[in-house]
């Protein structure tokens, strides 16, 4: 177990200095983009004393470097992330807080499925290596992932929406409505292959382990053999690999998802903020995202040591 603490707390102290870094790149990025959020939201209102007042008032006429330490000395010391140049009655948290709770629920929605359908495909394609079924398998899972969200979300209302009439074309009307499956199905459609190729590469490498061939020898039909050896076996490569990535790709998707279907979820609103130059909301919101990727992946690992022998004695090795 002092092992095991270690190792979270090692991974733990690399979290600030990872946020250090991508705060200080979204910092520049946006301050150094073209125009800025006073311009964007006095519309056609032109007064270049107004314009010098309210920068002077957010800091926005300052060194770069300076106003960054302004920044994260609020962050650091109050958990302040800055006031929104277009919500000016709430705080940031408030602001994203409904958001994020949207599209968590669609993401959980997407993850759920992405997996329900990849691994079953991959080690279906796996055990029928060699047959005509395999290629097809994962040929017609790539030709999904190969088409953009742009091109498929519009496809799936055009289908399942204006032809059929069995779903909505858009809009939220709660996580247990029918107007979550076209933006749960866009979203998984890109991971599905992703998961399946890799299950089926790690289930071709568990087949000629030595513990299925003394499976099949013990007389055990090959169903039980696939179930409770094969893919059991196969799965904690796959955790390892995909569920950090899932969640980049998840985000990703949202971005335009949620956008063209008008879901008030995140993915939308970080466009919106994008476009509109709000600078603190945009890095707060990659800041949020940073966080989430970084304990998840160790949140997977922690649970691969405890499910993989393999790995616990890997890892008291290393120690």
């Amino acid at each position: 177990m002092e092992g095991l603490a270690g190792y979270v707390l090692r991974r733990l102290l690399f979290l600030p200095v990872t946020l250090l870094i991508v705060s200080f790149a979204t910092f520049y990025i946006t301050r150094w983009g073209p125009g800025d959020p006073v311009s964007v939201y006095s519309g056609q209102y032109r007064d270049p004393e107004a314009f010098a007042r309210v920068r002077a008032k957010y800091g926005l006429d300052k060194p770069i470097i300076e106003q960054y330490g302004i920044y994260m000395k609020a962050l650091v010391l109050h958990g302040d992330f800055g006031e929104s140049f277009r919500y000016r009655d709430r705080t940031i948290p408030e602001i994203i807080g409904p958001k994020i709770w949207v599209s968590a629920r669609l993401g959980v929605y997407a993850f759920i499925l992405t997996f329900l359908i990849g691994i079953p495909a991959g080690v279906y394609a796996a055990v029928k290596q060699g047959s005509w079924r395999d290629p097809l398998v994962i040929g017609v899972l790539l030709l999904f992932q190969s088409i953009p969200v742009l091109v498929i979300v519009p496809m799936l209302v055009l289908v399942f929406a204006a032809k059929l009439h069995w779903l909505p074309a858009g809009g939220f009307d709660g996580i247990f409505s029918t107007s979550m499956v076209i933006p749960t199905i866009a979203l998984s459609l890109g991971g599905i292959a992703g998961v399946a190729r890799l299950a089926r590469a790690t289930t071709l490498g568990t087949m000629n382990e030595d513990f299925v061939r003394t499976a099949r020898a013990k007389g055990l039909s090959e169903r039980t053999v696939i179930t409770q050896h094969i893919a059991r076996n196969s799965l904690v490569p796959v955790m390892t690999t995909v569920i950090g990535l899932s969640l980049v790709g998840l985000i990703e998707g949202a971005l335009f998802t949620e956008t063209l279907l008008g879901i008030p979820g995140i993915g939308r609103f970080i466009y919106e903020s994008v476009t509109g130059r709000d600078y603190n909301v945009i890095l707060a919101v990659v800041l949020l995202i940073t966080t989430a990727f970084v304990v998840m992946n160790l949140v997977v690992d922690l649970a691969l040591i405890v499910i993989d022998p393999r790995i616990r004695a890997g890892r008291a090795g290393a120690r």
